[in-house]
């Protein structure tokens, strides 16, 4: 028997409707939860503005519409976030393009169900600082009317549309410092340096002090935080990154930076003294060489996040391609550890909890965002233009103020 009720909330009455043989609606009954927001206007209204490909492609693809089904609450630990603010990150880009299609699609999919291409109309924007609009059944730390933060995996519709629903394990208060611009720089990125450093690299502020780290591609997203929060552990940072940007890499607290424009990067490495830690943004034939700046017998890390995994099941299919996958990452780590080093991968990790640790290093002016450029909710296709064309001195981030109820 399908039981309906109404709630009412920021202007919206939230229509809950559970499916259940009792009379009596509870989570402990219910076998199906959903939810769906009408206006409490006359005219009803269940649509939302959003920016959403329908097929993978250059910049082309993305399409401008007003008629985006609003999110549904599908499992009670869910939350439902009007966005105030988004950023851009190069896998938005990528996303748009098709790379990491196949693992994404098995990743909402696991079973194969559904027909090819339901992905589509697809939301990109991984970042997104908000408001809680409403919130599951199980979620207790949330409540409507909390300002927040998140990073949402690439396997969810995305934030660059007016609502979106987050897990509350991916969800976090925002960091009270921060407007929503500025808190909308830092989750992805942040978390992915976070898992760098800590899950992969075993860094932390206790054992970081004194530490040699080498970041390659320091002055985008990932790299200045990185710079920020080894500086907060303690650790002497090298920078590498074109001289331009020099500047503002040593007001994050960088202690050396290498210019890759001026000369031969590695010419300049030999003329410092060796790493205990490496952290590679950028890739490519770096990765040949790079690791020998590496002390060596010393626990010694490399953490690279260019890794081939989503271009191997692209090509190969997902299981060949984690098969594929997995012999590199298994005879690179080998012939690394013959060396004396340590050969490692690292993946950004949606969490909720390592924001929260995260939003006391902002609040305590350990870590602050590095905004590139600010670009309205209407031009989005501008910001992906400049996404694309690289070499940006942080983030690109994209306000939603002013965007139509």
């Amino acid at each position: 028997m399908m039981r309906c009720f109404f709630r009412k909330t920021h202007g919206y009455a939230i229509l809950f409707c559970s499916r259940s043989t009792n009379l009596n609606v509870s989570a402990s009954t219910s076998s199906e939860l959903y939810v769906r927001h009408f206006s409490s206007t006359p005219v009803r209204k269940t649509v939302m503005p959003a920016w959403v490909i329908d097929r993978y492609g250059d910049n082309d693809v993305l399409r401008y519409s007003n008629n985006v089904m609003f999110p549904i609450i599908h499992y009670p630990n869910e939350v439902i976030v009007k966005v105030h603010a988004a950023s851009l990150n190069p896998i938005d880009v990528t996303m748009r393009s098709g790379y990491g299609a196949a693992t994404l699609n098995m990743r909402r999919d696991p079973l194969n169900v559904k027909t090819a291409g339901s992905e589509f109309p697809l939301i990109l924007g991984r970042d997104v600082s908000g408001v809680v609009m409403e919130c599951g059944l199980d979620v207790s730390y949330f409540k409507p009317g909390d300002e927040v933060w998140a990073a949402v995996p690439p396997w969810k519709q995305g934030t660059l549309a007016e609502l979106v629903v987050v897990n509350g394990n991916e969800l976090s208060h925002k960091p009270k410092s921060l407007s929503h611009l500025q808190a909308a720089a830092l989750p992805y990125v942040t978390l992915t340096a976070w898992s760098a450093l800590m899950t992969t690299g075993g860094l932390n502020k206790d054992n970081c002090k004194g530490k040699r780290i080498l970041i390659i591609g320091a002055s985008g997203g990932v790299g200045t935080v990185a710079i920020q929060m080894l500086k907060s552990w303690g650790a002497h940072v090298t920078a590498v990154c074109s001289g331009n940007a020099a500047e503002m890499v040593m007001g994050l607290g960088a202690d050396c930076v290498v210019d890759y424009k001026s000369e031969n990067v590695e010419q300049q490495l030999k003329k410092l003294d060796l790493f205990d830690f490496i952290l590679d943004n950028v890739g490519g034939d770096t990765e040949k060489w790079v690791t020998q700046r590496l002390k060596t017998w010393s626990g010694a890390k490399y953490v690279t996040l260019v890794t081939p995994f989503l271009l191997n099941t692209d090509r190969l299919g997902v299981a060949d391609g984690m098969m594929q996958t997995g012999a590199t990452i298994a005879s690179k780590a080998l012939k690394h550890l013959c060396r004396g080093v340590h050969y490692r991968w690292g993946f950004f990790i949606p969490s909720g909890q390592s924001l929260d640790e995260i939003a006391e290093l902002v609040d305590a002016d350990k870590i602050r965002p590095v905004i590139d450029q600010t670009f309205s909710f209407d031009d989005v296709p501008k910001a992906f233009q400049k996404m694309e064309r690289g070499h940006a001195r942080g983030k690109i981030v994209i306000s939603l103020k002013g965007t139509k109820e």
